[in-house]
């Protein structure tokens, strides 16, 4: 039995804001959200994303981003203009003029790359073709364990896992992994698997790897922990 990733959550500044942002590029649908925002998937993906409330201060590049797919040039350029329609922009990360990858940033400063219709890993994949994160061999594996994804890339310490139901894949660049300044400002949210209670799954997950963080917030539905490269995510106790 393995956990089920419910949600990505973005720590946003103006989470309504940035929800409306990501509706007009994705074409996601928002949901009722007592604790912020929330986007339903229109296509194979398997996880909301939601918005709340933090004001954790954007110190350097997070370690996830999006990558989103393009049929064509043309579809490229479309899906970048719709974004900065929205209130994205353009940024520099030190991207090489000949790579056919577009940066951008939204409202709140998250990175997202618009991937050209030449790139063959994501070619299978929907719009939100990936979670590109940066990170150890071993956190691929925790994930994959943790999830019940299996993996679809392990070569050169980079690793890659996706859905066995499809949706975007979630990769990890290998070392050298950048150093962590402060809080992650996304995280995931988990569930217990169908039929199992929360504390069997939170065995489940630090028998992986997993660390707790004592942060007293138990109360508030969900147990925060982090993954073997320190990324925090949370398993939900009630939703």
């Amino acid at each position: 039995m393995t956990s089920q990733l419910f949600a990505l959550c973005f720590d946003a500044h103006e989470p309504l804001r940035l929800a409306q942002f990501w509706s007009g590029v994705l074409g996601w649908k928002p949901a009722d959200d007592p604790h912020g925002a929330t986007l339903l998937p229109n296509d194979d993906t398997g996880f909301q994303l939601r918005f709340l409330p933090g004001q954790e201060p954007k110190n350097d590049q997070n370690r996830m981003h999006f990558d989103l797919t393009s049929s064509s040039l043309e579809d490229q350029q479309e899906t970048v203009e719709r974004a900065l329609a929205l209130g994205g922009r353009h940024i520099d990360v030190g991207q090489l003029p000949e790579e056919d990858h577009v940066v951008l940033a939204d409202p709140d400063g998250n990175e997202f790359c618009v991937i050209g219709p030449d790139n063959n890993f994501l070619a299978d994949c929907g719009f939100l073709g990936a979670l590109a994160c940066d990170g150890s061999q071993d956190v691929g594996y925790f994930w994959s364990r943790a999830l019940g994804w299996p993996l679809v890339w392990d070569q050169d310490q980079e690793t890659a896992i996706r859905s066995p139901h499809g949706g975007p894949k979630i990769t990890w660049g290998g070392p050298p992994v950048a150093p962590k300044a402060g809080k992650n400002r996304l995280h995931f949210d988990l569930t217990p698997p169908e039929g199992s209670d929360w504390q069997t799954e939170l065995d489940h997950l630090l028998s992986l790897g997993a660390t707790r963080i004592d942060t007293g917030r138990q109360d508030e539905g969900r147990i925060e922990l982090t993954d073997p490269d320190d990324n925090e995510f949370c398993l939900l106790t009630s939703r």
